[in-house]
């Protein structure tokens, strides 16, 4: 096992990743942002952007996801983008740092792709060894994201919490809570989205994601393809919910990489992460200190995802559609028809 390294983090609030669009306007405006996320592979060189990073550094807390180590690869990890990522994190000193559970170099070719594993001990044993390195490298700890998925592997001996289960207790990484990804992969793999994240070791979450996703007709299937190019619809907004009221408030991100909006439409998504947040803690309080009566207290939100909604905002469908948590009933899953009637 890696030797352990002090956990770093960001304030427990909702940030947004960093797009080359929006990096004068950041610099210009300074506007109330949690903290960012960049990719590591595009701040490797010098330039412009590298130089606006080192001052938005100094005014936001900054954490450093990269895309290209290709953890899950049978030969180690590539030395040289080891390197370079080091190199990164000694300039700017992230708050976090963060990769994939995937696997993109093959025979030195590196595919435009981040692709899964099967899950099982000789894939665990590899990976392990490669956190290892990356960890002892960088010397702190660094965190590690859920795949989406589209297809999954026949002979794999465990699923891929189990997976992530074990890796967090050979290696004492961290995971990085993609939501998103957990949605896309329950409804294109059939399994419970809640599940999975009751499944993960809550200590070890110290990143989650939120992005929205696409939805694809092939012949008789729909399948979800996780794009980062839309709102977070109403059935992430549910899940996280879900997430935030199991671990309780932590480091979230809006992810958004295609079809960039302009820098305010990332912010008002921060801004409802953080309120869908702040809303569970305060209720949470609330019935700790036995303040609560019958009459006058703070209904939970309990977002629903089921029926027709006028606004054109997903977000603001999920909260339209907020009602009184019914007592000890599970919430059921939704069908996919009532998932995407509430985004429409």
């Amino acid at each position: 096992m890696s030797r352990a390294f002090q956990p770093l983090t960001i304030p427990a609030s909702a940030g947004i990743g960093l797009r080359s669009p929006h990096i004068s306007e950041m610099l210009s405006r300074r506007p109330s942002a949690g903290w960012l996320e960049v990719h590591a592979e595009n701040y490797m060189g010098d330039g412009a952007g590298v130089e606006a990073l080192e001052r938005l550094r100094q005014i936001y807390p900054l954490s450093v996801h990269g895309v290209g180590l290709s953890l899950g690869s049978a030969r180690g990890v590539d030395r040289d983008h080891l390197e370079r990522l080091r190199k990164v994190c000694e300039r700017f000193q992230p708050d976090l740092v963060s990769e994939h559970l995937a696997w993109s170099v093959a025979d030195g070719a590196y595919l435009n792709d981040l692709l899964p594993l099967r899950y099982d001990e000789e894939a665990l044993a590899k990976v392990a060894r490669n956190v290892e390195t990356v960890q002892d490298t960088l010397k702190r700890q660094v965190l590690i994201e859920n795949l989406s998925a589209y297809i999954a592997f026949a002979d794999s001996s465990m699923n891929e919490a189990e997976f992530l289960v074990e890796l967090v207790a050979r290696t004492g990484c961290g995971l990085l809570l993609d939501v998103n990804n957990v949605q896309v992969s329950a409804h294109n793999l059939q399994f419970n989205a809640k599940t999975f994240i009751d499944a993960l070791p809550a200590a070890s979450i110290g990143e989650i994601h939120l992005a929205g996703h696409a939805i694809n007709q092939v012949g008789a299937d729909t399948v979800l393809i996780d794009d980062h190019g839309s709102r977070v619809p109403p059935v992430v907004w549910a899940l996280y919910q879900h997430a935030i009221e199991r671990l309780g408030p932590r480091p979230t991100l809006i992810e958004w990489d295609t079809d960039v909006p302009v820098l305010d439409v990332l912010l008002g998504e921060a801004m409802w992460a953080d309120m869908l947040t702040a809303s569970i803690m305060f209720s949470r309080k609330q019935a700790a200190r036995g303040q609560q009566t019958t009459h006058a207290r703070a209904t939970p939100i309990c977002l629903s995802v089921e029926g027709e909604t006028t606004t054109s905002m997903p977000v603001l469908a999920a909260f339209a559609a907020a009602r009184a948590a019914r007592p000890s009933t599970p919430l059921a899953l939704p069908s996919l028809e009532e998932e995407y009637h509430a985004a429409a």
